[in-house]
Parts: structure tokens; sequence; C-alpha cells
């Protein structure tokens, strides 16, 4: 990883190439241009049954230009930093863009609306690359997974990955900014088994933070990756019925996915979404808050800027259970005569506004129904909203797991779930950019293999 004397003299440079390629692309004839440069480095070591399986070290460098010629666009990018490579890919988007079509929408988002500043959101925590440290982090967290129970009777491993970057953008408003970051992940996967005659469960637990020393303990990922698998054990079927179903924290995230994805700038202007046109209408409860947090420190998608130079800001898009905001891009945001909500490139630190409920509180409340803890497949149409996923989890009676359920699919309609969701908990416990407690549905279909 860098030091600090070497990390500025990048970034400096960095800051010099994007000013040079935007006035070379004046030189040539662009109205406007835009361009992103960025170099990152990282290291990804795998072990396997208390050995080493694969070390991996990254480097990597990319530049994109993208030039206006009036309003037509051309796009290039190159991974070759020379001066001759810059200009010959600025020389490429300009030739692009006198060959497509005019977009009354291309082009720069108001220079009102840069980033003044860039504020420091504590991104960079760099380290150097210890390959015999980073393996005795691996080794002792699956040997913790297996040390558990010798019902683990087998592991896929123990990932550890550290990665830094840095990214600078500009464009011809004379705006240019960028930030270096870095990031840090331990995972692990094991394999459990009753007895010989009995089939295999697998589960994984995990932490991806900014700074190494946020890392949970790798004992404490290795057990819990662990007891997470023991859980599955002698895992059956249900039959088909309709009850309620708590999708574990984790999963919920992917609830909120749909969501965001569906009200993307993109699915509203190509008409390819279960919530167009929903500004303004309720779609939860009204106690349900869900917000964006792009300035959070430490975030794992925390950023001062978006992919268009405008300064991100906090914002409600769900207040009240009322769908408060798109998620826009400049270009979106034109496409639908709206402003930019400063979300190019994504949505950045999502929170749900946790109820009171802890995760034993809220199996009492769910009763007797279906606890999902893993989802498999890609079935949402992001048209109708309709819902049917693979899922795995726990059958509950009276407040109290049960037992391990699998081979089963759940299936309702995301505007139905939304509208009927009963509770969200407290119970968030994982790394990740969308923070978001356990979510109670009212009633799904639920479909087994059972008779």
């Amino acid at each position: 990883m860098s030091n600090t004397a070497d990390l500025s003299t990048r970034t400096a440079d960095l800051h010099e190439r994007v000013a040079d390629l935007l006035a070379y692309a004046r030189q040539l004839g662009a109205t406007a241009a835009e361009a992103v440069v960025g170099s990152s480095s990282g290291l990804e070591l795998n072990v396997r049954l208390g050995e080493i399986d694969t070390v991996e070290h990254t480097r990597d460098h990319n530049l994109a230009i993208t030039v206006y010629v009036g309003q037509c666009e051309g796009n290039a990018s190159t991974a070759d930093f020379s001066t001759a490579a810059i200009r010959d890919a600025v020389a490429n988007a300009i030739t692009i863009a006198k060959y497509t079509q005019p977009d009354c929408c291309a082009g720069l988002a108001d220079a009102a609306l840069m980033a003044t500043a860039v504020p420091d959101l504590d991104l960079y925590h760099p380290w150097e690359l210890d390959v015999e440290y980073a393996t005795a982090l691996a080794l002792d967290c699956e040997q913790a997974a297996r040390d558990v129970s010798p019902r683990i009777v087998n592991s896929n491993g123990a990932n550890f990955s550290a990665n830094e970057g840095l990214a600078v953008y500009g464009n011809s408003h004379g705006f240019i900014g960028g930030y270096p970051s870095t990031s840090y992940g331990l995972s692990c996967t094991v394999v459990g088994q009753e007895s010989p005659e009995a089939g295999m469960q697998r589960d994984r637990w995990w932490s991806n933070v900014r700074a190494l020393g946020d890392l949970a303990a790798p004992v404490d990922i290795g057990r819990r990756a662990a007891e997470r698998t023991l859980a599955r054990l002698g895992a059956r079927g249900l039959s088909t019925r309709t009850a309620p179903v708590l999708f574990s924290a984790e999963m919920a995230t992917g609830l909120v996915g749909s969501l965001m994805g569906a009200i993307r700038g993109t699915a509203q202007y190509r008409k390819s979404s279960f919530l167009l046109d929903r500004l303004g209408n309720q779609l939860f409860p009204s106690w349900v808050q869900i917000d964006e947090r792009p300035l959070l420190p430490r975030g794992l998608a925390s950023a001062p800027f978006d992919s268009d130079g405008v300064a991100t800001y906090a914002k409600s898009f769900v207040q009240d259970g009322v769908l408060a905001s798109y998620a826009l891009g400049n270009y979106s945001a034109c496409r639908l005569g709206l402003q930019t909500t400063a979300n190019a490139g994504g949505v950045r630190n999502l929170h749900v506004g946790m109820g009171q409920l802890d995760r034993a509180a809220l199996l009492r409340e769910l009763g007797s129904g279906l606890f999902v803890t893993k989802l498999m497949g890609q079935g949402v149409n992001m048209m109708t909203g309709d819902y049917s996923r693979g899922a795995t989890g726990f059958w509950v009676e009276n407040g109290q797991i049960a037992y391990p359920v699998e081979e089963i699919t759940i299936a309702g309609n995301l505007m139905t779930m939304f509208a009927n969701l009963v509770a969200i908990g407290n119970d968030c416990d994982f790394d990740g950019s969308t923070r978001t407690g356990s979510w109670l549905i009212e009633q799904m279909t639920i479909a087994g293999g059972e008779a």
C-alpha cells in the first residue's frame, strides 16, 4: 500500500492528467468534456483446510473520457497512461461524437451543483501488504470454524482481501476532485454433516470494513460461519401454504435493493419499473423511513460527489412510508424533467429506520411462519413487482425455531409486501452499505416439495 508522500505524488499526477486531457478535448473541438482516471492495488488470499490455496496481487489503472460536441456524445478509454495514448483516446472520443445522433440530455450537470470541496470521509487507511499476516488471519478464521464441532466436516476456505484505490474526476466546468480509499474483507465458509448418511449443509460469515483494525475478530467470523452451518443440519421441506415470512436482516437488504432498482432514474424514464410515476405515493406503513447517508465517515459506499461531479448529500427516499425521491443522475433527471439527486453511479449508504424488536421478539411476533436466511435465484420482475425466490431458513412455531427448511420457494408481489410490512427489527449485526434489521411480512405464498 502507498505511503503518504507516494499518495500525494500520485494524486497530483492524476489531477494533472485529467486537466491536460480536458484541455486537449477543447482544442479538438469538444464543447464540453469529463473524465475519470483511477488506479488500484490489492491482495487476495485464500486458505483451505489449513493451507494456502491462492495468493494474488493486483494492480490496475484506467482512464475514461466522455466528450460532447454540441449534444453529440463520444466515449473512449485506455489503460495506457502515456501522453500519446491519452491523446489518442481523446481524439477517438471526438470522432465517435461526430457520428452519433444528438441527444438533448447529453452534457454535464449544472456547474452550480459541482462539489466545491472534497471533505475527508475517513475512507483511507493504508496497510503495507503482508502476506504472512494476511495468511495468519485467514488460517485463524478457518480453524476457529473447524474447531466448533466435529460435525464441521469440510471447508470451502477463508478469504482475506485488501484493496487501495485512488480515483480523480474532472470536467470542463473547472471541477477536478479525487480521493483515496481502502477496503478490507475476511470471510469463511464451512460444510457440516450430522452423520455420513445425512445430507451436507454450508454457510458463511464475513466482515468488510474501511480500516483493517475494524475487522471483526477472525475467530468470531469463523465461529459464526460454523454456527450458521450447524443450525442448517437436518433441514427438511415444507408443504405448500401461505404464512407470514420474516426476512433476516442480511436478506432484507435484497428487498431494499429491489426498491432502489425500481426508483432509479433509468428504470423510470425507460418505463421499466413497477413503481413507475409513484413519487409522493404511500408505499409502506407510515412508520417506515429509508434514507441515504453518502457522507458517513468510513462508510462502505461513502463518496463526496457522484460520477457527474455533483456534491452528494443526505436525503430521504422513503419518508413516513411515502416515496419521497427517485435516485437520479444528471442524464436520467433531464429525461424526467427533474433535477439530479446526486446519485449518478448509484446510491451510497442506505439506512432503514429500525424498530424496537430484537431477533427473539421478531420471532415471537412472527408466531408460526417462515424465517428466511438465504435466497436463491433472480426471480424479481421489475416491471410488475412479482417476486419469486428459492429460499432456505427455519420454520417457526409459537415464536420459537422448530426446524431448518430447504428446497422451498416464496412468492408474492413487492407492492403488496411493502404495504404489508409488519415490523423492522433492530437486529442489524453485519457490515454493509445497506443497514437494516429483519423485515416481517404479513403473508406470502410458500411453495414446497412435500405433499
